[in-house]
């Protein structure tokens, strides 16, 4: 770090250092340095530059440390150090400045909040910071460009409106100050162009769950007096103090507010959480179903902007009827801008409406929703009934009725309905403060439900077109395991291509290369990617040959090997040569102690063979505690496959020491290869049972015509061939030694290697790198879709012991 990016290392060094020296790391300077250090609208020139060398807290200095070093190396990476450096003083000094012009304007204006702010002083580092990154945000490419200027200038402005201190004010001139010197002095990497289907739904997602933020932020920062700080109170509204009740009871025209107020700062700490930042959850959870295209999302994000647009304008409007005609040019700006903001998000969800087309099942949104709401309501009257006398005063099964809707609303909104009784005791409360709570989370939990759990549409016939072009055109290896149960098919418009993939959290994971004609497939995964946006998922091309891998490299896609395919070529085989020894060796043996390889069709083998291949299945699974992987891994079920092939070790006795599976690899419609799949031997049984079964189907192959086998694809193993990985492939390796002892993958491809492979790398394509962590879960859940917390406690156990459960062998931990 410190050789490749100086600069970026001397900063931070420097700030916690003189933080540390000065004893500023927790709270912030003395109010002394500060006077002398900080920045504000009437300090020195010079101290735009000192402002720099501190934070006004812990928060402040990890926050800024952190984009510090994730854009700093960025920066110089692109720009060399010296000049980074020249960037950062630039947007700090011209970040200040501008600030300061900012609050003297506004207090010329008579703006209250800036005018506040105008005898103020801040440290604030983090506007040179934020200013460098997006300068450097020009260097990127095009999706991360939008994505971080989005997130940065959206966060700026959240800071500014909401929390209004002076240094959100002069963080938000510094990112401006980033903006124009990158557009006036940075080259771009690339021409901007316009965001994509899938995009323009991320965008407009961050953009209304910034508006749910926001308000969260004003509610955590205790003197916040931002322009928007008021309009916190609409979706995040805080539990009233002593003082604030105090107040409002004390006039005798507010009784039914006093009342309610009462009430709401009587709640416990719980309820009233959960309830009082209810609207910024909603939409939080409306942006996530925006994410996804949902237009169920859609429609009520628009509903409640606009009602909220509503409720402000009629604020506005008398506030402005109550001032008699004395408001300032200050005062209609600070609330009339509150209005602009859901204003704003309408016409952007207008705009976008056709990003957001897909339908939500409603029996997935209404069944729980309603009937929740007809169960918690008959709880709360019929339970509130038997309990009256906790309430006071006592209520009637009438009065629990007509209270019912005010149970539903956040504390804040309370004052909007008559309160007829509190609750005293333990039943009553529960009752009182958590029937809105259970149901606005089930509420919750029903929309996400709704938005994650869209299944793919595919006609009934799907499964047998997709084995008719694996029969007629082949194609990898792999091709055959896109017939397994649990895939869903994707065909392009002329039906000569299909992509065989599964849906795992949003997630669209395909099995190998696209299958069809050779024209066909080249377009396959531009109209494969299309089709993913439309539905809200991120596609995910897996274990993909050397060919497609460029093609997709060459759009922008990133990629990372996940595999080795070992290939051995039947022309030339010969079990000869000191690299043959341990083969040799398997066959002399199985030779001397009876064993012979028997070829079977699973369907029709006798069931004094299919128990014993059953029994030793069953008898590696509790061996090891951990089911079996699934996706591109067979099992049991698997064997039965139309055209597979099983070689069996079995001796004079008729026992079953070994079987192996193969799947047939077809082109033009012949069969041209075989794919080693299923792999198990009797752990008491011949050793070197596995070397036998393979080299017996080698030998047997390579006299009917085939051209090859293939041993699979060994995952997170790789040959290495003196390339530098990069950060991503060093976590796959690393994550290949720490399973190493449970599941033995590189044990698998070392034992691969006796039979003298052709090594062909097997990758993992993805469109957006931010997708990664569920790209990850995807494929967990792909290889373990039924592993239960037990399992996945033993799992953690034996990575972290390197414990095997008694090192079964390589044949069983296949």
């Amino acid at each position: 770090m410190i050789r490749r990016s100086p600069f970026t290392s001397a900063l931070v060094l420097a700030l916690w250092g003189v933080g540390a020296a000065t004893g500023s790391l927790v709270s912030g300077p003395s109010d002394d340095l500060l006077t002398a250090v900080g920045f504000g609208a009437s300090s020195p020139l010079w101290t735009s530059l000192t402002s720099a060398l501190w934070c006004m807290n812990m928060l402040g200095y990890l926050g800024t440390t952190a984009l510090l070093l994730v854009f700093g190396p960025i920066a110089e990476r692109e720009f060399g150090s010296g000049p980074t450096a020249l960037l950062f003083a630039a947007c700090q000094v011209l970040g200040c400045f501008a600030g300061a012009a900012v609050v003297r304007l506004g207090a010329a204006f008579e703006w209250d909040w800036l005018t506040f702010l105008d005898g103020d002083v801040a440290v604030v580092p983090s506007a040179g910071v934020v200013g460098l990154a997006l300068a450097a945000s020009f260097r990127l490419p095009a999706l991360w460009r939008r994505r971080v200027r989005l997130l940065l200038v959206v966060g700026l402005l959240v800071l500014a409106l909401y929390s209004g201190y002076l240094e959100d004010v002069l963080r938000l001139a510094g990112g401006i100050a980033g903006l124009v010197v990158g557009a006036l002095t940075v080259r771009r990497r690339s021409a901007p162009s316009a965001p994509s289907h899938e995009e323009t739904r991320v965008l407009v997602a961050l953009l209304l769950a910034a508006s749910a933020l926001g308000p969260v932020v004003a509610l955590l920062s205790p003197y916040a007096n931002g322009p928007l700080s008021w309009f916190a109170d609409v979706l995040a509204v805080p539990q009233p103090d002593a003082d604030m009740v105090a107040s409002v009871c004390a006039e005798p025209d507010l009784v039914e507010a006093c009342r309610s107020m009462t009430v709401q700062a009587s709640y416990d700490r719980l309820p009233l959480m959960v309830m009082s930042v209810l609207p910024a959850l909603l939409l939080l959870v409306l942006a996530e179903g925006l994410r996804r295209g949902r237009r169920f999302a859609w429609w009520t994000a628009l509903v409640v902007n606009l009602a909220m647009a509503g409720l402000l304008g009629w604020y506005v409007v008398e506030l402005v009827q109550l001032s008699d005609g004395a408001a300032t040019p200050g005062m209609v700006v600070e609330y009339g801008l509150p209005f602009l903001l859901p204003v704003v998000i309408v016409v952007v969800l207008l705009l976008t409406r056709a990003h957001f087309p897909l339908a939500t099942p409603v029996r997935r949104f209404w069944a729980p929703t309603g009937g929740g709401l007809l169960a918690l309501s008959a709880l709360y009257v019929g339970g509130g009934y038997l309990v009256r006398d906790q309430f006071t005063p006592s209520p009637t099964f009438a009065d629990l009725l007509a209270d019912l809707p005010a149970r539903f609303l956040p504390p804040g909104y309370l004052n909007l309905l008559p309160m007829r009784f509190s609750a005293d005791d333990l039943v009553a409360t529960l009752l009182f403060e958590y029937t809105g709570v259970v149901f606005w989370t089930l509420v919750l939990g029903a929309v996400l439900q709704a938005a994650w759990r869209a299944a793919p549409s595919d006609e009934a016939t799907a499964a047998t077109r997709a084995r008719d072009l694996v029969l007629r055109y082949g194609g990898t290896s792999l091709s055959y395991m896109t017939t397994w149960r649990g895939n869903h098919y994707w065909f392009t418009e002329d039906g000569r291509a299909v992509i065989a993939y599964r849906v795992v959290a949003t997630i669209a994971l395909t099995i190998g290369d696209p299958i069809g004609a050779p024209d066909a497939r080249r377009d396959a995964v531009r109209g494969f990617a299309e089709f993913c946006a439309h539905h809200g998922w991120t596609p995910c091309l897996y274990s993909i040959g050397q060919e497609l891998r460029d093609s997709v490299d060459a759009h922008g896609w990133s990629t990372v090997q996940v595999a080795e395919d070992t290939v051995i070529p039947l022309a030339e085989l010969a079990f000869t040569g000191k690299k043959w020894q341990d083969v040799r060796t398997a066959l002399n043996k199985a030779a001397k102690d009876g064993v012979t390889a028997e070829w079977w069709d699973y369907r029709a083998a006798p069931h004094a063979l299919t128990d014993q291949i059953r029994a030793i299945s069953e008898e590696w699974v509790a061996d090891k505690g951990l089911p079996e992987m699934g996706f591109t891994l067979g099992g049991i079920e698997e064997l039965s496959g139309e055209g597979v092939r099983c070689l069996i070790a079995v001796d004079a006795d008729r026992t079953v020491h070994g079987i192996t599976s193969w799947l047939p690899v077809y082109r033009d419609g012949e069969v041209v290869g075989w794919t080693l799949d299923f792999m198990r031997r009797r752990a008491d049984g011949f050793r070197g049972s596995m070397e036998f079964l393979i080299a017996s189907a080698a030998s047997t192959l390579k006299e009917e015509g085939a051209g090859f086998l293939s041993l699979s694809g060994a995952p997170l193993a790789r040959l290495d061939r003196g390339e530098q990985p990069g950060g991503l492939q060093r976590v796959l390796d690393f994550t290949g030694r720490v399973l190493e002892p449970v599941y033995g993958f590189r044990s698998l491809f070392a034992f691969k290697a006796k039979f003298q492979p052709v090594y062909h790398p097997m990758f993992m394509a993805y469109p957006d790198s931010a997708a990664l962590p569920r790209i990850a879960n995807a494929v967990s859940r792909a290889y373990l879709p039924g592993i239960s917390a037990r399992q996945g406690l033993l799992l953690a156990k034996k990575v972290v012991i390197g414990w095997d459960g008694g090192r079964a062998g390589v044949g069983q931990r296949r």
